[in-house]
């Protein structure tokens, strides 16, 4: 069953074409939760991949699944840098901006919509989203595009076709791990 959220939500993550990728997870028991985090992170690191909990509630969690070195490269760019530095966020590591993150999921009732900057989205997109609560959007795909239409269309294009690819390789009998570029 994780294996197919994996699949599903992550595989442009996974191919690294993305930075990151987020899914909800409706889990059976906090140890079968614990357990499957813990051998996929174990895996994936091997690849220049990590998987953590992001938000965990009575029987789903929000599973967060990034490459690290990427998301270094995303996070310092100083654009994303003031972003997240204007709304609060402190100076600091991956790990640092990524609890603080966590903080905002667990606490606030209002979702944090900078987390599109943690999935790698384009930073005009997410402002715009945020600016716009969510309407006026010039088209939809893996996200709200405010920015660069023609460019996200071609994007979401490239992450539809790795899905259809990982999927169809998955079902005949490739694991994830044969799947899973290694950085």
């Amino acid at each position: 069953m994780f294996e197919e959220y994996l699949i599903t939500h992550c595989s442009p993550t996974l191919a690294s074409l993305k930075p990151a990728s987020l899914f909800l997870y409706r889990f059976s028991s906090e140890e079968e939760l614990y357990e499957s985090v813990a051998v996929w992170d174990a895996q994936f690191q091997k690849k220049g991949i990590r998987i953590t909990i992001l938000r965990e509630n009575t029987d789903t969690a929000l599973i967060y699944v990034y490459r690290p070195e990427a998301m270094i490269r995303e996070l310092s760019r100083p654009e994303i840098n003031v972003f997240l530095l204007n709304i609060g966020y402190p100076s600091g590591t991956v790990d640092q901006l990524l609890a603080e993150l966590r903080i905002r999921l667990q606490a606030s009732t209002e979702f944090p919509h900078e987390i599109g900057v943690f999935l790698g989205y384009p930073l005009q997109d997410v402002l715009g989203f945020i600016k716009n609560h969510g309407s006026n959007c010039k088209g939809m795909g893996d996200w709200k595009v405010y920015g660069d239409l023609g460019e996200a269309q071609k994007t979401f294009a490239k992450f539809k076709k790795c899905r259809e690819i990982y999927a169809d390789l998955w079902h005949q009998g490739r694991t994830i791990w044969q799947l899973t570029v290694a950085v």
